[in-house]
């Protein structure tokens, strides 16, 4: 079983920066596509973004496009979600989620991903 563990997040005003890390258990890090999600209080989980086991290919949420930057470390089992020019609309507690080989074309879906993490509360003051 793959343990994700997130961190990094906060409270930041507008217009700040914060990155979230999460950090996977186990050798196979290197093979799973990885996502972040978030969910607003009374929303349902949303796709953020994505980024392929070999990463090179990224996928944005329009919102977060130009803003938001999803990168990975495989040597640090770590995956990362730099969020610049944060908005309020941006407040949500973030989840990242892994997605073993064979690798789904959907990364948007949250069904594809089959480890989660237990997620980081990102809150933006206006």
């Amino acid at each position: 079983q793959v343990q994700l563990v997130e961190a990094g997040g906060g409270l930041v005003q507008t217009g700040g920066s914060l990155r979230l890390s999460c950090a996977a258990s186990g050798p196979y890090f290197r093979s799973y596509a990885m996502g972040w999600f978030r969910q607003a209080p009374g929303k349902e989980r949303e796709f953020v973004a994505a980024i392929s086991w070999n990463n090179a290919s990224t996928y944005y949420t329009d919102s977060v496009k130009g803003r938001f930057t999803i990168s990975r470390d495989n040597a640090k089992n770590t995956v990362y979600l730099q969020m610049n020019s944060l908005k309020p609309e941006d407040t949500a507690v973030y989840y990242c989620a892994a997605d073993r080989p064979p690798y789904s074309d959907y990364v948007a879906g949250m069904a594809e991903y089959d480890y989660w993490g237990q997620g980081t509360q990102v809150t933006v003051s206006s």
